[in-house]
């Protein structure tokens, strides 16, 4: 399944197909489904109860749209969460059709030797799909249509290789929680969170949730460095819990007792790097009074980028830390509610 989630296409605004794919997968198992004229999913699992628990994860992943086509037939894009670092020379899909390109520059043998000493500039870069005129490239791509990298998944082992990781591990996640656990909560899969945690936002107003978690994909620390930097968090080590970051203090009872939970059921858990990137929980706590919030997430190698790598493990552990936690997350809501 993951598998299949990862090869789907779904950049920020084009969500569709992740959307289907995933009402397919828990529709026996879910008591209500709301489609918002946003594009978020909110699936409701057993009847409502005090606390009103909401689980979030984005469906969209990175990628560009495309913005212009030259009378030659190659296409000027816009990139979706993406720096121009991990661009150069990638094969693409663009569209429903998925119409394979390359993103071009100028070679090397063509260029000056001060140009050769720095990444070029955006606006250099073009996609070539094998059109020779504007004409041609119409009949296969138009203006607003998204696209990304031509990844396919494999595994081996332990090790998963793929793209759009950031967020299908979470949508995988979810979907495991809804028809292996059946735990009572409301679970939103997200739209447009590459673009400004903007689902986000629209699903924490719909279910107005008394407490919730993101759940997302984070950017492992580990690579070559001379200088005495963190590398955690690291693939393979488990689950990972956020602090703060760039959109959220988290709340600081439901981290203990994700951090409790974990250890008094002996599964591998580590913290992110305060400080560091953002998820839906961004909006969400902002939500009508406040909401409670969390973060859990798995984190990968090269999030961002054409291919990320992952632990098969640490996405079993975060979701059996889920199945655990959420019974006692409900349970010291509600007696706070009480008391």
């Amino acid at each position: 399944m993951l598998k299949e989630l990862s090869d789907l296409l779904g950049v920020s605004s084009q969500e569709d197909d992740i959307r289907q794919y995933i009402k397919e997968k828990i529709r026996p198992c879910v008591q209500e489904t709301i489609e918002d004229t946003y594009g978020n999913l909110i699936c409701r699992v057993g009847e409502p109860a005090s606390p009103r628990i909401m689980l979030a994860a984005h469906m969209d992943e990175v990628g560009f749209m495309i913005t212009h086509i030259d009378k030659n037939g190659l296409l000027r894009f816009k990139p979706i969460g993406l720096g121009v670092q991990t661009l150069l020379a990638k094969p693409v899909i663009i569209g429903r059709q998925r119409v394979p390109g390359v993103i071009g520059c100028k070679p090397i043998h063509l260029a000056q030797e001060e140009e050769l000493k720095k990444l070029p500039e955006l606006k250099t870069l073009f996609i070539d799909i094998g059109a020779s005129s504007r004409e041609e490239g119409e009949k296969s791509v138009t203006i607003g249509d998204c696209g990304t990298f031509d990844t396919a998944y494999r595994s081996d082992g332990d090790i998963l290789f793929g793209k759009a990781f950031d967020n299908r591990i979470g949508c995988y996640m979810l979907i495991e929680l809804i028809r292996q656990h059946n735990l009572s909560a409301y679970y939103a899969f997200t739209v447009q969170e590459e673009m400004g945690l903007r689902g986000a936002r629209i699903a924490g107003y719909r279910v107005s949730p008394d407490v919730a978690l993101a759940v997302d994909t984070t950017g492992s620390a580990e690579w070559p460095s001379d200088k005495d930097l963190s590398t955690s968090p690291r693939i393979g080590l488990g689950p990972v819990l956020t602090v703060t970051d760039q959109s959220i203090i988290c709340d600081r009872k439901l981290v203990s007792i994700l951090e409790e939970t974990a250890r008094s059921n002996s599964i591998p858990y580590q913290f992110k790097k305060p400080g560091i990137g953002g998820t839906d929980a961004g909006q969400i706590h902002l939500a009508k009074g406040g909401v409670p919030t969390a973060v859990i997430s798995v984190c990968a190698r090269y999030i961002h980028s054409p291919m990320a790598i992952a632990s098969a493990r640490d996405i079993q552990d975060g979701i059996r830390l889920l199945a655990l936690a959420l019974p006692a997350i409900g349970a010291y809501f509600r007696s706070a509610e009480k008391g």
